[in-house]
């Protein structure tokens, strides 16, 4: 970061905050999600990894996350079958975050 790259991290809600605290207002943050909770478990049913249970559990863990969507910069909302469409919006987030006058940085 101090070279001035782009870091890109998957993080949860806690992971999220933690970063959060420690950066302040220097990092942006885009929570990633599923264009509906139907979405998601149609998702989640075609991967064939998930026991019924685990399925459940993902789900409810999804719908606590959404509680703390207030607190990211961005929603990127990932469609089913349009993965490039993601990147491509997560793409024009950091190029917007780059052409603001006073840019958010982070050095660690």
């Amino acid at each position: 970061m101090a070279k001035g790259c782009d870091i890109v991290l998957r993080v949860d809600i806690q992971g999220a905050a933690t970063l959060r605290r420690i950066l302040r207002n220097s990092a942006v943050f885009v929570f990633l999600v599923a264009a509906s909770e139907e979405a998601l478990v149609k998702r989640l049913i075609g991967r064939k990894t998930e026991t019924v249970e685990a399925l459940l559990m993902r789900v409810a863990s999804a719908r606590e996350e959404l509680r703390h969507l207030k607190q990211f910069d961005y929603v990127v909302v990932n469609k089913e079958g349009d993965l490039e469409g993601s990147v491509k919006l997560l793409e024009s987030i950091i190029d917007a975050e780059k052409a603001k006058v006073q840019q958010r940085r982070a050095v660690i």
